[in-house]
C-alpha cells in the first residue's frame, strides 16, 4: 500500500509581542496559540470538504508565537517570549495536534535548564497522541544563541545524535529546518544522512515576485536529498515598527525534483497544501542512477575542508563562566572576529585596510 498524504503548509499571521509587557506579552502567546487552533480546524475542513484530502501533516511559520527580538537583551527576550521545556504554551500547541489528528510542526524560542542564561530557537513536531516527537535546536543564527555557541557542555549533555534530529514516524521520516538555515545545505544534507524524507521549513521571510536567496535553496535542498519541502512563511508580522506584510507570502510545498507542487501568495490562507508521496520517493532513492544523488555522495572527499573552524565553537563560554551578560554586540564581534581571521587566511580579500572594512564591528 502506497505511503501518501496531504500536507499544509499554513500562513498566518504572527502577532508580536515586542511592545508589550511581560504579563501581557505571556497573554499574547495565549492568544496566538487560540488563532493557530481556529485556523487550523478551519481549513483542514475546507480542505477535506474541497478535495477530499485528509491533511496529515501541518507546517507553522516561524516567530507565530512572538515574533522576534528587536533590541531586547536575552534576558528581557526570556522574560517576555521564551517558552518552558513542559510549559503550557506546549501543552495547548499539543491539543491542537491531538484534536485534530496531525503532525504539527512549529518554531519557538525555548528555555533549557542546563542553561539557564540562555534561550534556543527551537523547531517541534508534535504527533496526533501529542507528544513531541522531535526537538531541533536552530544551530546557525545571527542574534540568538545556539547549541554551537555552548557546545561542548550541549554535547556532554544531549550528544551529538540530538543536534541532528529524525522523527521516524507512520508518515515518514520528519526534519525540520529553521528559516535561513534553508541557505546552508550542510544542515539539511546532515538531515538526510539521518533518513530525513521531509523537510518541515519554519520561515519568516521577505516575499518576492521573483526567486529570493530561500526560495531557490528551497529547491536546491528538495532536490540536492531527494526530499519534500513544506515552507510555511508568515502571513506578515503585526505590532512592530517594520512594514507589516514585509515577511508574507510564498509558502510552499516542493517535491524530490524541486518543482513547486502548491504556493500561496500573502495574506493568511491555506491555499499551500499538497500530496506528498513517501513510497515513490522511497523508490526513487533505491534507483541505482545518476539521478540517486544522495546515493553517490562522497563524503570523504569534503571532510578535510570541513574540519576547518570558520565561526568558534564555545563562543559564548567565556562570558556565562565569567557571569558577564551577553548582548547583541556579542555577535558582531563574532563575526567581525572571524571576517578578519578568514582575510588574514587568505579566503577573503580586502581591497582596503583592515581599520577601513570592520564596518561592522562600527555599527554601519
Amino acid at each position: 500500500m502506497d505511503l501518501a498524504y496531504s500536507a499544509l503548509a499554513l500562513q498566518v499571521q504572527c502577532r508580536s509581542v515586542n511592545s508589550l509587557d511581560i504579563p501581557a506579552a505571556r497573554q499574547q502567546i495565549f492568544n496566538n496559540i487560540d488563532h493557530v487552533a481556529k485556523q487550523v480546524k478551519s481549513s483542514l475542513g475546507f480542505i477535506k470538504t474541497f478535495s477530499g484530502e485528509a491533511v496529515r501533516l501541518v507546517v507553522l511559520p516561524e516567530y507565530f508565537l512572538t515574533g522576534f527580538p528587536m533590541g531586547e537583551s536575552i534576558a528581557e527576550w526570556k522574560a517576555k517570549a521564551v517558552l518552558d521545556i513542559d510549559g503550557e504554551e506546549y501543552n495547548r500547541l499539543a491539543k491542537i495536534a491531538q484534536d485534530n489528528k496531525i503532525y504539527l510542526s512549529g518554531n519557538a524560542y525555548e528555555a533549557d535548564p542546563n542553561f539557564p542564561e540562555l534561550y534556543f530557537q527551537t523547531c517541534f513536531i508534535m504527533s496526533p497522541a501529542g507528544n513531541t516527537v522531535l526537538r531541533y535546536r536552530r544551530l546557525i543564527s545571527m542574534f540568538s544563541p545556539t547549541p554551537h555557541d555552548v557546545w561542548q557542555p550541549y554535547l556532554d549533555i544531549y550528544g551529538y545524535e540530538a543536534v541532528f534530529p529524525v522523527a521516524k514516524t507512520e508518515i515518514g521520516n520528519l526534519a525540520a529546518i529553521a528559516s535561513e538555515e534553508i541557505l546552508y545545505p550542510e544542515i539539511a544534507r546532515c538531515l538526510a544522512m539521518q533518513g530525513a524524507e521531509v523537510f518541515m521549513h519554519n520561515t519568516s521571510e521577505i516575499a518576492s515576485p521573483g526567486l529570493s536567496p530561500k526560495d531557490i535553496a528551497k529547491r536546491a535542498r528538495a532536490i540536492e536529498n531527494m526530499a519534500y519541502v513544506v515552507s510555511a512563511n508568515s502571513a506578515g508580522i503585526a505590532d512592530i515598527s517594520l512594514p507589516v506584510n514585509s515577511a508574507d507570502g510564498m509558502s510552499k510545498i516542493i517535491d524530490t525534483k524541486g518543482r513547486v507542487l502548491a504556493e500561496s501568495t500573502i495574506g493568511e490562507t491555506m491555499v499551500a497544501y499538497a500530496e506528498l508521496n513517501i513510497s515513490s520517493l522511497r523508490a526513487l532513492r533505491l534507483k541505482p542512477a545518476m539521478t540517486n544523488l544522495l546515493a553517490r555522495q562522497r563524503n570523504e572527499l569534503f571532510a578535510p575542508t570541513y574540519q576547518q573552524t570558520v565561526y568558534p565553537a564555545n563562543n559564548m563560554l567565556p562570558q556565562l563562566n565569567d557571569q558577564k551578560p551577553i548582548n547583541r554586540q556579542h555577535f558582531i564581534d563574532t563575526q567581525v572576529n572571524v571576517i578578519d581571521d578568514l582575510i588574514a587566511k587568505g579566503i577573503f580579500h580586502s581591497d582596503t585596510s583592515h581599520s577601513d572594512t570592520s564596518c561592522l564591528e562600527k555599527g554601519k
